[in-house]
């Protein structure tokens, strides 16, 4: 029970320092701040949960240096690659991609990338830890408990507004996808009308002209109105792709950066 307590607290120490370490990375290469996180608030749960579970498990071997980095690597290499495919088979969005780098695997990992955090784990592992660990220690037990109910709560709170927000963002693309279909149609079938029959073609173009307006101001406001969450995501994760709905995504995508 005690184990389990400190890997909690663990969870969001790590969470927390993870999102610091992607926000200060992202802050040096766009000279401003994103909010580089999968949730909206400050905690990243893939750092969370993969140093949590190297510190868990590793700990026993940080004596033997070559087996801790070996171990950390694979370790982070596999909770990295479980992490993205979960997320994209879920969501069916691809939220980062790898594929543009050598050495990855399916895209969801690269192994250039875990090699160096296998460093940064056996540095946590050694340093940082033990450091932490007894920062945490000094916590009261009741006071500890009640810390962290709060922020679980808040981080099923947070996740509850983002998968709700990446969802409308889902169904927002596949309504404007549709309305593009239809316009498409419509701009098709005046053209066709027009070759046909002149006169009747002119007709037929006033009936519609109602109908492609409305269309058009629809899909206007729909690129435009944002969520906020959707918003947030596609600056966060620059190289994120959908499943669905590409052409219109890069679409808003292009909006979004036009606007900043």
């Amino acid at each position: 029970m005690t184990e389990l307590y400190y890997f909690a607290l663990s969870f969001f120490v790590y969470g927390f320092l993870g999102w610091c370490t992607e926000v200060a990375y992202a802050a040096a290469k766009q000279g401003k701040f994103v909010n580089r996180g999968f949730l909206n608030g400050p905690i990243c749960p893939v750092y969370g949960i993969g140093v949590g579970v190297v510190v868990q498990f590793l700990t026993p071997v940080e004596n033997n240096l070559v087996l801790l980095y070996i171990s950390s690597t694979i370790l982070v290499t596999v909770i990295e690659g479980i992490t993205g495919f979960l997320l994209e088979k879920i969501f069916h969005n691809k939220w980062w991609d790898y594929s543009e780098q050598p050495l990855n695997i399916g895209g969801y990992v690269c192994v250039l990338f875990s090699l160096i955090w296998g460093v940064f784990c056996v540095l946590i592992v050694k340093i940082i830890h033990p450091l932490i660990y007894k920062v945490l220690t000094m916590i009261p037990l009741v006071l500890g408990i009640v810390v962290m109910a709060c922020l679980v709560v808040g981080l099923l709170a947070d996740l509850y507004v983002t998968a709700s927000g990446i969802l409308k963002m889902n169904r927002r693309l596949e309504a404007m996808e549709k309305i593009a279909a239809e316009l498409k149609e419509l701009s098709d079938k005046v053209g066709e009308n027009i070759y046909e029959n002149v006169m009747e073609g002119m007709e037929f173009r006033e009936e519609k002209k109602a109908r492609i307006e409305e269309l058009k101001a629809k899909y206007e406001e729909m690129a435009e109105n944002r969520t906020k969450v959707g918003e947030r995501l596609v600056k966060a994760f620059p190289k994120m792709q959908v499943g669905q709905h590409k052409e219109i995504f890069e679409e808003v995508r292009e909006r979004i950066k036009r606007s900043k």
